[in-house]
């Protein structure tokens, strides 16, 4: 019996657009995702005016996506997570049959959820004194989002939610993973879902200082310029939406089924900080990406890339590139960093970041880390030039979280 994890399908939605060949062409070519917050009416003072934001799309080709069918599901989470979702399922060419759905497992997740939902419901309560609508803590609920994909599939197999913060796309996958290894389930739909642009928590990254904003003093800068991982002007992440899902099985799950994949789960690892709570630590991050290089069966100098967490900011860019140093010496492989063309889509970050370093491995491609200034402290190759022709059959994907929750896997392509 074949123990390998296999991708059989997958599909997203980020700020470079909402299907997945205008996000692959617009990445290639360089572009950028990001430009004006426009979620919400921004007062003079409001810290943040930039954001990755998703594109209205046409979803008349959907009827599970239809008005009525939405009515009570008013957080966008609910219709781009069962876009994505049965998108891939689509691509994956597996049906979910009455015989099949008890071995389809469900990691899809959230890490920030549907808070748009209680925020309405406060402010309505607060202006008008009228109860929440009955549907509002469901929008709200962490785990609402698995279960709306089991709905929408018929799966029946375990369910679970994943939140690992920012990591928590790289995670499902993790934990799909290891339910398909134990024999828990033939298949997983895994990826994650996050729209955050919602008042309280935009300013709240920048309270944190967390979020990007101009230097005091200073003119605003051009949206598409603001998002700049590894670089010495880094000023922290620029907040985004996105939804990707990841379709994994067994092997011998294809081949039963006649499906040919080309893409495996090689190895992957999670640690903790056990440390400060927004703040990566060095040991614990180098350790989950040299224990993913082991569990996979690799060593160092067979990695051909590297999809990085980068989010800009000061300390978190400057421990993953340490880590990386640390681990391959002078010779780091080159490293994209996606989020200076999509923005920060907190979990669902590492579901599509993911995506697009497998498209890359399929055609041969490192996206750029557009935006890029060098920092003499960060000597790694970034991919400055524009999107680079390189063939890859490993590529290590690192993911990191608030509360030190570091996911990280290792893809292969294997046809």
């Amino acid at each position: 019996m074949s123990k390998k994890t296999v991708i059989l399908g997958y599909d997203a939605v980020s700020s470079l657009g909402t299907d997945l060949d205008t996000q692959w062409q617009r990445a290639v070519a360089g572009e950028s995702g990001i430009g004006k917050l426009t979620r919400f009416p921004l007062s003079a003072d409001f810290p943040v005016r930039v954001a990755g934001e998703v594109a209205e799309m046409d979803l008349r080709p959907y009827p599970f996506l239809q008005p009525r069918e939405m009515a009570h599901w008013t957080s966008p989470i609910f219709k781009y997570a069962l876009l994505v979702v049965h998108r891939a399922l689509e691509k994956s060419k597996i049906v979910i049959s009455a015989n099949i759905a008890p071995r389809v497992a469900i990691t899809f997740s959230t890490a920030v959820g549907g808070l748009d939902a209680i925020l309405k419901a406060d402010r309505q309560m607060m202006a008008e004194n009228k109860m929440p609508h009955p549907f509002a803590n469901p929008n709200s609920c962490i785990n609402m989002v698995g279960g709306k994909v089991s709905i929408l599939t018929g799966a029946t197999g375990p369910i679970t939610a994943t939140i690992t913060a920012c990591a928590t796309g790289v995670t499902s996958m993790i934990i799909g993973n290891m339910m398909l290894k134990q024999n828990m389930a033939d298949v997983v739909i895994a990826g994650a879902v996050d729209f955050p642009l919602v008042e309280p928590i935009v300013a709240g990254f920048a309270t944190m200082n967390g979020a990007y904003r101009p230097k005091e003093g200073q003119p605003e800068e051009p949206p598409e310029k603001t998002s700049r991982p590894f670089s010495i002007n880094r000023r922290g992440f620029v907040v985004s939406e996105g939804a990707g899902c990841i379709i994994l099985a067994t092997q011998d799950f294809a081949k039963v089924h006649g499906l040919k994949p080309k893409m495996e789960l090689a190895g992957w690892s999670m640690t903790s900080d056990a440390s400060h709570f927004v703040s990566p630590k060095l040991d614990t991050v180098q350790r989950c990406i040299q224990e993913t290089i082991i569990n996979a069966g690799l060593k160092p100098k067979d990695i051909d890339a590297v999809n990085a967490h980068a989010t800009s900011t000061k300390v978190g860019d400057k421990v993953e590139a340490d880590a990386l140093a640390n681990i391959f010496g002078k010779n780091v492989p080159p490293v994209s960093a996606n989020k200076s063309q999509l923005g920060h889509a907190m979990g669902a970050s590492s579901a599509i970041e993911a995506i697009l370093a497998i498209e890359g491995m399929f055609k041969d491609t490192l996206l750029p880390t557009i935006n890029y200034v060098p920092d003499k402290e960060i000597a790694i190759d970034c991919v400055a030039e524009g999107a680079r022709k390189l063939k890859q059959e490993f590529v290590l994907k690192n993911a990191f979280g608030f509360g030190g929750c570091n996911s990280c896997l290792i893809l292969h392509r294997i046809a």
